[in-house]
Formats: C-alpha cells, structure tokens, sequence
C-alpha cells in the first residue's frame, strides 16, 4: 500500500523547501528510511502502522473527551510521526497502488476528525457552547482544505497552497494540546484552515479563469 499525499514519503525534493510541508519531508527523508528499514527488517507492515496511528488517535481523542488535555496530546503528538513512517516503509516496501494512496489519505481525515470529536465532547462536557461552536468550524475547515484540493485535481487543477495544510495543523493542534491550551488551539484551526480552503478556491478560479483567456 502506498502511503503519499500529505505525509513525508515522497522522495526528498533536490530543490529548496517551499513550505512547511516539503520543509520536514526534506530533512526528515534520511531519517525515516532509516526508521523504516529497521521496521521493515521485523517484517512490519505499513498498513499495520497505520492502523496503529489511527487506534492511537482514538485513544488520545478518549483521553481529551475526559479532560485529560496534556495526556490526550502527548497521545496525539506521538501518533503524528507514524504518518510518516507508514508511507517510508510502503515506499522501501516498494509497494505502490492508487487504492493505498486513497486509504491512507482516508484514514488521515479520520484520525484529524476524532481528535476534534474528543475535543468537542469535553467542551460539551463543561458547558463551553462557543468552543462548541469552533470546534465544528476547526473540523468544517479541515475537511474543506482536504476537498478543495480532491475536487480541483479531479478538474485537472492544482490546489497545493495554503497556510494551514494539514501538516501544519498537526504542528498547532499537537503542541498546543500538550501545554494543555485546546481552546487556543481550535480557534487557531477554525480561522487559519478555513482560510487556506478560501486560498485554495481562490487559487483554482484563476486557473480556471486563466484557462478560458488562453482558449479565446
């Protein structure tokens, strides 16, 4: 199963980082094939990483629907790398499928979809009616970020821009759980992905736009 999109398993680029993204997938390469080639000579599969990421994630959305903040980030925050370490195992595994791509991707959306249940239980839990609110805008715009780009590729556009890919929401979310700031964090999310998903849509109209001047 091929693990790509949003995670660090595609070959470092021999070109500068452009964003925070290509950034840690440049400099992290080295390092996860190392990783991932210990894993593999145990005869890991990186389908069972990333099963293990998704349970993970579920654990640590349980602990943060129960108010236990720092301990469901620390969960959070470790799950993060297997998304890396899944795809760098499937690329040193050779094993390349579309499906693989597609499953993997899936199981992202809903890793990043329960994390924010969990939050939304515990805001429910402690009557906190506007972090309720923002939660359900973090998730809106998350899953937005995801579809403009699925929806603008299957048009034959490009959408690969944005301030908050998920990548960097991994980078807000984790961190700032495990200092124990959940409402800093959503509210973080809640404007800045649903901005990128306006970014995105922006960016295919151009194209879009640039396509009908160039036919005239």
């Amino acid at each position: 199963m091929q693990h790509t999109g949003a995670q660090f398993v595609e070959q470092a680029s021999q070109t500068p980082p452009k964003s925070v993204e290509e950034f840690l997938r440049f400099h992290s390469k080295g390092i996860l094939d190392k990783i991932g080639g210990f894993f593999l000579k145990l005869g890991v599969h990186p389908n069972t990483v990333t099963i293990l990421g998704l349970v993970g994630n579920f654990i640590g959305a349980g602990c943060l629907a129960f108010g236990h903040i720092t301990i469901g980030g620390i969960v959070v925050l470790l799950c993060g790398p297997l998304d890396a370490l899944d795809g760098a195992i499937a690329r040193l595994r050779g094993d390349s499928s579309t499906f693989g791509a597609f499953v993997d991707s899936v199981t992202d959306r809903y890793s990043e979809l329960i994390i924010l249940c969990g939050l939304l239980v515990h805001f429910l839990l402690i009557n906190d009616a506007l972090s309720c609110a923002v939660v359900y805008l973090a998730a809106a715009g998350s899953v937005l970020v995801s579809y403009v780009k699925a929806r603008a590729e299957s048009l034959n556009y490009t959408a690969k821009v944005g301030i908050l890919t998920r990548v960097e929401r991994y980078l807000v979310l984790a961190p700032l759980l495990v200092v124990n700031q959940p409402v800093i964090a959503v509210w973080i999310i809640a404007i800045l992905a649903n901005f990128t998903a306006l970014q995105r849509i922006w960016f295919v109209r151009k194209q879009a736009y640039d396509q009908i001047s160039s036919q005239k």
